[in-house]
Order: structure tokens, then C-alpha cells, then sequence
């Protein structure tokens, strides 16, 4: 295999390995065999097009246009000409399958589905796109260490999303990937690498002795230091919330254990806050044809994937809302009671919510944008941006009246849903199973065991409504709560359905608004101390069935007033504390905020805990300017080597003193400068050679005409007489005689070979020199100390 080949094999590893770091993000991992492939077809296409060979800004062409025909073929066949040939509306599907991925990655939890057809053309199509990069660099440019920038972008980005123990696995993969391309780079070229990392031999006869150690010794120098910087950079990158790019992976509400998700550790922060709001502000404007307004809870997600500290919504598909009447819901037999009632919701023109409220079950929605219906869950979620924001829709919906007896028949429920809503992990503590064992103990049913445990939060265990109550942290929070008997909605909920899953029942955690307060006109305004938690317990034959175990809060299901002597749950009749028991003739307290307490941003804002939103009022000013510092950080790195070279070459030939002890400094840093851009312009510098040798190399090797030899022989002399004549003399004219020098090695040099020395000067690894240099003085300095300090130590022993 030809030195060529092998680094061509080595660039499209480097790039597999180094997105092998995206895996965690989407399930299944099956993406990456594809991207595999389409790289190798990618990394073939320049193997060719070198072999022939192409000029070099050719063969990167002839890889883009393969690599979009590639695309075209495997996410857009059916927009193509003839399947291959993108057209207008192959690009208009790639927009739109790109914008797709985007609504996607900010709705979807890690791991995402791999289903989705917006988030596997960014996956591989961005994988394609770094293997692009890095194929050009380290093979079609020979210059493998610059290609670790894209690298390093590949490995940045899932550093920043990702989560779990095995980010460390995925760093020393991609890390033993671009080792092996430097390695592969070829001992030749690996040596000129080495001696700029590596400095000049220190000792005469070591120049042989440094090339011959140069491919390891300076493999390991540079894999230190683009390894150092894979490390700090995803840690000065800020943080990215919602969705895929949300810190506890896209669940709803809020905590610090993750912005943007309900977590049993951290509860709803931002919920309680809203519970506390001076002014309850209106959210929701409701009219409805339902008699009993206690019953009218707006459900807006439920959550049920529980792992111990997070409850998020499960992955589900989404389709189109259907037409007409939904599906019956899961589990509601025939021989249940059940009314249709229709309800009519106006949202505020503030509240930007991305999935939308509704009474459960719905049996049909009418509604005006861009949804999308998940099934399982009977929620529908807004597509492309699509959100509540001033938005006005009528849902029908069906009242479903169980009685007690219907619910205690209930048989079992399928394996496969017991299954899936009974999981708990186990990191969950102990006196959690233990509690709900004593709480129901005697307790015939699952409906009963469910009753038993909402009258134990609700009213016999002593448990206090206080939405001022701290947040628990760590895997302890649920046991924490039952210990001190204090919380609100969120507490509540959490805890009674891991309690149920505990006993075998199917359970999972609402999110929604409880019954809002009735208003003169007939409607119902919810407000934002209407948010609310409850949660939902399956019953075969009935279908998932509310219930409320948080105190003075909704109000509690007929059907889970058990006919049993000593029952002590409140008549449900009975307004909760959070209902007004009147009709207000006066305009509601939530009814808005004026346009002048808005200019003076006096007014509360909405509850981004409990509901997940989307758009509001934008991003924070701290965050755009973060990611600006961010935007300049990532510009800034790969021209730092080109922005220091322009200001020392400003320095060197700049102003300078005229004294005689001025001339020997001047003439050394403008003979620096001739010879660093001889070394950018691919010259290296040759150490042992005398002034006069080194003048005429360059003069030979840089092809100069007589004009530009001559300038650079005077700076020689110049250099000469500074180093051996007893009081040097200023010599006029050197700067002018560098920038001809300069002007001709340029002139001489290649197109290629001239932007290369301004975008990646070699010469640029003097910093790098010095701060070697002065960490070896200071380990000479630490080991010059240590036989003081045993003298010492002996002297005193």
C-alpha cells in the first residue's frame, strides 16, 4: 500500500472514530454504518482523482459533487432528476428535511429516533461533510495535524450534547484516530513537524538522532497538544438548552438538573415560582358545554420514562392529526359511560407553547397551523415553529364516568404496557416500595391500592401543600419528600406514581393546568397558578384514569370516592381552594398586563416549567452574547497562527531606536523575519549552516531574481557584522531590503504556497518554542532546589 493510500485509509478511520462520538445522541446507532459507507465512496473518489492526477482544487470538487450526489441518492431519490441529479426541488427538500431536523433535535429527548429523517441527513451528511475536510487537509494537502480542527469540531459537538460515563470512551476513540493519521502522515514529512514542535538540536551531531525519534517523539507532542485543546474547548463552549441540545435531554419544565425537563430530583422550579406569582396572569381563556368545570383539567403532556431522577415523555412517532374522530383511547371499553363535550380555548398572546392543551381523552381537534399528533399519548405537538401563541381552537373531547366497581373489575392489563409503566430503576430508594406496601396493606386491588394511596397523600398522612418548600437533589428526593411531608403538585404527583409502578400498577405524571377560576361571561380564565401535576393510573377496560393526590389543589374523581365504610377522600363536590366558589362580575385578576407595565417589564412571565415552550420571547441577551464570544472563540482559534504572524512581522520591521546598541537587536529580529518567511514559503530553516551558507540557500531555493538576492546577502552581512565585528554599526536600509527579499520569495512561490504561509505560517510555532522554553526553566529550576531541600531535611534528621 502506497504511502498515499495509506493515509487516505487513515483520514476516513479518523473521521468514523471521531464520530463514533454521535452515538449516544440517536437510537439506533445504525446511522453510523451508512455514514461509513458514503465516507469510503467519498474518500475513493479523491484516492482516484490524486492517482490521475487532478489538480488539487479539482479533486475536491470532483469529492463535493459525488459526496451531494450521494446525499441526492439516499434522502432526496425521489425529488431527482433520474434519482442522482439534484434539482430545485431536491434542494427544497433538503431544506425542508434540514428545518425538520431542526424542529426535531429541539423536541426530541437523547436518544433521539433514529426515524426521523431531518436528524439522519444532519447526522450524515455533517459526517461527510468534516471527512470532506479532513481528507483535503491530511491527504490532498499533505498536512494531517491541521486536520484535526475539523476533528475536533466533530468531537465538540457531541461532547456538548452528550451525556453519561462513556463520554471519556468516545474522546480516546477519536483521540487514537487522529493519532494514527498523524502517524500515517509519513516519517518524512512528520519530521519537518518534528523539528518545528521539537525545536532546534541542541547539541551538534543530534540532527539525525532527532529526525529518527521524530515520529514518535513528536507524535506525542502534537496529539498532547490538539488532545488539550479537545478537552477545554467543549468546556468553554456555553450551554445549549431544548431538546437534543437541553442539558437533561428534552424533557418538560424545569430544574438545575437540566433546563427544560420535570425531574423527580430537582422538581419544577419554575412551577413553583409561577404557583407564587403576585399576579396570577392569564394563560388560557376557556368555554366549554361541560357541566361539571371541576373535571375540566387542560392536559398538555404526560411523562412516563422514569430513571430515577428524570421523568420525561417517552419517544414516540408523530403523524398527521387525524380527520373526524380520533381513535378510541387505549383500554376504554364499550360498556363504559362516556359524554362528548366540545371546548373552545383562546391562548394568550404571549404563551408560546409547543404542544397544545387539551382536555383528555380528545376526540377530535379543530385548529388552525402546523400539528402533528402522537398517538399513544392522544397529544398534539406543533411542527416547524408551529405554537399556541394567540391562538384559538375547539376541542371535543369525551367525559368518561367509571364507577368504583368498574375500576376494582378491572382485569389485567396487557403484558407489554405492565411492562413498560410499571419500570422503576433501581436507584430508587427502598422506603419508596416499602412505604406503598404499608400504605395499602390490606387492600384488595390495584383500584383500591390506588385509592388508598391518593387518601394518603391527600388526607391521611399529614403531608402540607407549601409550594415554598426546597428541592430535594439526588436519587433521594422522593425519600426525602416522604419523610418531611411537605411540597406541592410536582411532589405529589411523582411520588404517588412511583409508589403505584412500585406495586405493580401502570402509572405515569400529567402536566397541564388544573380548573381555572370562572369568570362572569361563562368562561374559565387559567391562570399561571393553574399549572399544575396529577397522575394517571391505567385500568384495563377504562383507560387511563386521573387522579388527585395533592391537597387543596383540582379536585378529586367521583369514582375514586371508594364505597367503603371509613372512606375519608373530600366530597368532590366541594370547590378546591384554587376555584373561585362565585362567578367574578369583575374582570379577572390574570386578565393581561398593561402596555406600560410591559415597556417596564413589570409583568410575571409564563410558566416555562410547567409546560415546555417554544420561541417566547427569545433568547436571553447573556446567551447571545455568549454564543457570540463563542462564534469569535471558534473564528479566532484557526487564525491565530496567521494573526500572530502578521503582528510580529509588524513588530520586526516597525520603528526602532537608532543608537548603536540598538543596531545588533534590529538587524537580528529583520534577519528572523527573512528567514521566517523563507520557512513559511517552505524553506526550512537550516541551524547549522553559517549566515553567508543560509543566505545563498534561500537565494537558491527561493529562485530570486538578482534584485531580491542581492537584498537578502546585505541582510547577511549585516547579520555577520553584528555577530563578529567588536562594536557593530547600524546598517540603513535593512527593512527595505527584507520586504524585497520577501516580495520576490513570494513572487517566486506557488498561489497554493503563498496562502498557505498566510494561513498556516510554519514560522507561527515560535510561540510554542517559548513556552517550551520556559516550562524547561522552570523544571531545571524545581530540580535545582530538591538537593536544598534533602541537604536540608538530611541537616535536621
Amino acid at each position: 500500500m502506497s504511502g498515499r493510500t495509506r493515509l487516505t485509509v487513515c483520514a476516513w478511520a479518523a473521521t468514523v472514530m471521531a464520530a463514533c462520538a454521535l452515538l449516544p445522541l440517536v437510537d439506533p446507532a445504525t446511522w453510523i454504518l451508512q455514514a461509513a459507507v458514503l465516507l469510503a465512496v467519498q474518500s475513493g473518489v479523491g484516492a482516484v482523482t490524486r492517482r490521475v492526477p487532478l489538480a488539487r482544487p479539482l479533486t475536491i470538487a470532483a469529492q463535493a459533487l459525488v459526496t451531494l450526489l450521494l446525499l441526492t441518492l439516499v434522502f432526496a431519490r425521489q425529488q431527482a432528476v433520474g434519482g442522482v441529479l439534484p434539482g430545485p426541488q431536491a434542494f427544497q427538500h433538503f431544506a425542508d428535511l434540514l428545518q425538520q431536523g431542526g424542529d426535531d433535535i429541539a423536541r426530541y429527548a437523547i436518544p433521539a429516533p433514529l426515524e426521523s429523517e431531518g436528524i439522519r441527513l444532519m447526522l450524515v451528511g455533517g459526517v461527510l461533510v468534516i471527512g470532506l475536510l479532513v481528507d483535503t487537509l491530511a491527504v490532498t494537502f499533505r498536512s494531517a495535524a491541521p486536520a484535526g480542527l475539523p476533528l475536533l469540531a466533530l468531537y465538540s459537538v457531541a461532547a456538548g450534547l452528550s451525556e453519561g460515563g462513556a463520554d471519556w470512551l468516545w474522546f480516546l476513540v477519536a483521540a487514537a484516530g487522529y493519532l494514527m493519521l498523524l502517524l500515517a502522515e509519513g516519517r518524512d514529512r512528520l519530521s519537518q513537524w518534528g523539528r518545528v514542535f521539537g525545536g532546534s538540536p541542541r547539541t551538534p551531531g543530534a540532527v539525525d538522532q532527532g529526525r529518527a525519534l521524530a515520529p514518535v517523539r513528536t507524535g506525542r507532542r502534537i496529539g498532547a497538544f490538539a488532545l488539550g485543546i479537545a478537552l477545554v474547548v467543549p468546556l468553554a463552549l456555553p450551554a445549549m438548552d431544548g431538546g437534543l441540545l437541553d442539558g437533561a435531554r428534552g424533557g418538560v419544565g424545569s430544574g438545575t438538573g437540566g433546563g427544560g425537563t420535570i425531574s423527580a430530583v430537582n422538581p419544577l422550579v419554575s412551577l413553583r415560582d409561577s404557583l407564587n406569582v403576585d399576579e396570577n396572569r392569564e394563560v388560557l381563556s376557556v368555554q366549554t358545554d361541560s357541566e361539571d368545570l371541576s373535571d375540566l383539567y387542560l392536559r398538555i403532556v404526560s411523562l412516563d420514562d422514569f430513571d430515577g431522577s428524570t421523568w420525561k415523555p417517552s419517544k414516540r412517532h408523530i403523524t398527521g392529526v387525524p380527520d373526524g374522530t380520533f381513535p378510541t383511547p387505549a383500554g376504554l371499553g364499550p360498556d363504559i359511560r362516556r359524554t362528548e363535550i366540545r371546548t373552545m380555548v383562546a391562548a394568550a398572546d404571549w404563551y408560546a407553547q409547543t404542544w397544545l392543551p387539551m382536555p383528555y381523552p380528545p376526540s377530535g381537534v379543530r385548529v388552525a397551523g402546523n400539528w402533528r399528533y402522537e398517538p399513544v399519548g392522544m397529544t398534539l405537538v406543533g411542527d416547524h415553529g408551529q405554537s399556541t401563541r394567540g391562538l384559538t381552537y375547539e376541542v371535543r373531547s369525551l367525559s368518561v364516568q367509571p364507577t368504583a366497581q368498574q375500576l376494582a373489575a378491572a382485569p389485567q392489563p396487557p403484558a407489554a404496557l405492565l411492562r413498560e409503566y410499571t419500570a422503576l430503576p433501581d436507584s430508587l430508594p427502598e422506603v419508596v416500595s416499602r412505604t406503598a406496601r404499608e400504605v395499602t396493606a390490606g387492600v384488595a386491588n390495584p383500584y383500591e391500592q390506588a385509592v388508598a394511596l391518593q387518601e394518603y397523600f391527600a388526607v391521611d398522612g399529614g403531608f402540607e401543600y407549601d409550594t415554598q418548600v426546597k428541592v430535594g437533589s439526588g436519587s433521594d428526593a422522593i425519600a426525602t419528600f416522604l419523610k418531611d411531608k411537605e411540597g406541592f403538585c410536582v411532589h405529589f404527583s411523582f411520588a404517588m406514581a412511583a409508589m403505584a409502578r412500585s406495586l405493580g400498577i401502570p402509572a405515569r405524571v400529567a402536566v397541564g393546568f388544573a380548573p381555572g377560576a370562572p369568570q362572569a361571561d361563562g368562561s374559565v380564565s387559567v391562570g399561571l397558578r393553574d399549572a399544575h401535576a396529577w397522575p394517571e393510573v391505567y385500568f384495563e377496560g377504562v383507560g387511563w384514569t386521573r387522579f388527585e393526590p395533592t391537597p387543596t389543589r383540582g379536585s378529586v374523581p367521583p369514582y375514586t370516592v371508594a364505597d367503603r365504610p371509613g372512606s375519608s377522600v373530600p366530597d368532590p363536590a366541594l370547590p378546591s381552594r384554587s376555584t373561585q366558589a362565585e362567578p367574578s362580575a369583575a374582570p379577572s385578576e390574570s386578565a393581561g398586563c398593561s402596555p406600560q407595565d410591559k415597556k417596564l417589564g413589570a409583568c410575571a412571565t409564563e410558566s416555562a416549567a410547567a409546560v415546555p415552550v417554544s420561541g417566547g420571547d427569545g433568547p436571553k441577551w447573556y446567551a447571545l452574547l455568549a454564543w457570540a464570544l463563542a462564534g469569535l472563540v471558534v473564528l479566532l482559534v484557526p487564525l491565530a497562527p496567521m494573526l500572530w504572524r502578521l503582528r510580529a512581522r509588524a513588530a520586526r520591521l516597525g520603528a526602532h531606536g537608532r543608537a548603536e546598541a540598538d543596531a545588533g537587536p534590529h538587524t537580528l529580529v529583520v534577519w528572523q523575519e527573512l528567514t521566517d518567511t523563507a520557512w513559511d514559503l517552505g524553506i526550512l530553516p537550516e541551524e547549522s549552516q553559517t549566515t553567508r551558507k543560509a543566505a545563498a540557500r534561500i537565494v537558491r531555493l527561493g529562485g530570486l531574481e538578482p534584485a531580491a538576492a542581492a537584498a537578502v546577502h546585505r541582510v547577511a552581512d549585516a547579520v555577520e557584522q553584528v555577530l563578529y565585528a567588536p562594536r557593530p554599526r547600524p546598517t540603513a536600509g535593512l527593512t527595505q531590503d527584507v520586504r524585497l527579499a520577501t516580495a520576490g520569495l513570494r513572487a517566486a512561490a506557488g498561489r497554493g504556497t503563498r496562502s498557505r504561509a498566510l494561513l498556516a505560517p510554519r514560522s507561527a510555532v515560535r510561540v510554542t518554542w517559548a513556552v517550551s522554553a520556559r516550562w524547561a526553566a522552570l523544571k531545571r529550576r524545581a530540580t535545582a532546589t530538591r538537593p536544598v531541600w534533602r541537604r536540608t531535611s538530611d541537616q535536621q534528621g
